[in-house]
């Protein structure tokens, strides 16, 4: 039986995979920064990333270190660079001093982003494509992706990176997704209608978050993971304006389209959409969702 650490066990993606791991028979010590486990959880441990001493209390004598803790958004960090920098990347050298300090063979599992890329029209990004970080939490990301290579290489500890494009989902509230659906769902179900900025034309790649944490779950203990990167994919790749045009249908609301603020402008990307192949190459695994099916059962 494995034993798993998940840092940020009450954020999205971290519910989700302790709900997963659980079910798929590991040993789970949530942890996040609040007081309880949202979801009643045992094992909770209440942790500041950002506070070294925290940090050096928890037992690394474990299989895995999930480190879904930290700060995501886009403009908002140029206002709030210092706790961006202070939980998302000094929170992540803190668990990794902490890593190297105790020994054992914890691997170290990180969560990047879609926004670390270049945006290629109509092309599906590989791992190894240009990077563009817009963005202070880009940024952050691309920094720590380097954190953890830095540490492979000088103390051998052992990572591997899983870049994630939208996530959709949710296995506790149906009524909840997250970020991009997440908008365009909260919106229709206020009989809102949808706005997408010019005509909705970026296209993403859209995986629920059940997939994403299967390839994560299924992989980690391959050897070809150890301190590699990659895509999460899917085989739903959309542009914003199909995906908004179904749930407003859902929802018998409308689709506005408004001008790009000039601040949004400049900081997207445009199509960024994944190839998988690496990932999925390893497992052949078999995809549980599309987003088709998903938003109709809504």
């Amino acid at each position: 039986m494995k034993t798993s650490i998940i840092l940020g066990a009450n954020g999205y993606i971290g519910r989700h995979l302790t709900h997963f791991l659980i079910q798929s028979g590991h040993t789970v010590i949530p942890a996040d920064i609040q007081d309880a486990s949202v979801d009643g959880v045992k094992n909770y441990q209440k942790l500041d990333i950002t506070d070294i001493e925290n940090v050096t209390k928890l037992d690394f004598n474990v299989d895995y270190v999930f480190v879904f803790a930290g700060l995501t958004g886009t403009k908002v960090g140029f206002d709030q660079y210092q706790n961006y920098l202070k939980v998302n990347e000094i929170g992540l050298l803190n668990i990794l001093e902490h890593r190297k300090n105790t020994g054992g063979q914890a691997k170290i599992i990180f969560p990047s982003t879609r926004l670390v890329y270049k945006g290629n029209k109509d092309q599906r990004s590989k791992e190894t494509f240009e990077k563009e970080a817009k963005t202070i939490y880009a940024q952050n990301k691309l920094a720590c992706e380097g954190y953890l290579s830095m540490y492979a290489n000088f103390f051998d500890i052992d990572y591997t990176i899983y870049r994630i494009c939208v996530p959709y989902g949710n296995v506790f509230d149906q009524n909840y997704s997250y970020g991009t659906i997440g908008f365009f769902l909260n919106r229709a179900m206020k009989s809102e209608n949808i706005t997408l900025y010019g005509e909705g034309e970026p296209k993403r790649t859209f995986s629920h978050v059940e997939d994403i944490c299967q390839l994560i779950i299924n992989s980690i203990h391959l050897p070809e993971t150890i301190n590699e990167v990659f895509n999460i994919g899917s085989n739903d790749n959309r542009d914003l304006l199909s995906v908004a045009q179904q749930i407003a249908k859902k929802y018998k609301v409308g689709v506005d389209f408004v001008s790009w603020p000039d601040a949004a402008r400049r900081l997207e990307s445009g199509d960024t959409m994944f190839d998988g192949s690496k990932l999925q190459n390893l497992l052949n695994y078999n995809y549980k969702h599309h987003i088709n099916d998903w938003i109709e059962r809504l």
